[in-house]
């Protein structure tokens, strides 16, 4: 099981806990994540990532045993902590501002 931590107005939408668990094959990475995120929350289905481009939304990061994988490639392979459910995959909300 793959653990997946999401921020508050993702929350809300999905009307999920901030912690949420997916069945994800093997290999993990960030479209697998987010593919089974999004076909159990399908409200979420472009919040995350562009309808079209199934690019990273601005103003969101992912996060993984403490590494920024924002500009990783969507197929690279994320930690074995994340890939064993030990730690969280994290989506995080940035903050822009001045």
């Amino acid at each position: 099981m793959i653990r997946v931590e999401l921020p508050f107005h993702l929350q809300r939408l999905a009307h999920s806990p901030k912690e949420v668990t997916l069945d994800v094959s093997p290999p993990v990475t960030q479209r697998s994540i987010l593919d089974a995120l999004e076909a159990r929350f399908p409200m979420l289905r472009g919040t995350i990532r562009d309808h079209s481009t199934l690019r990273r939304r601005p103003f969101l990061r992912f996060f993984a045993c403490g590494s920024d994988f924002s500009d990783a490639g969507p197929d690279s392979p994320l930690p074995e902590a994340v890939a064993s459910g030990a730690e969280p995959f994290l989506i995080v909300g940035a903050i822009a501002g001045g």
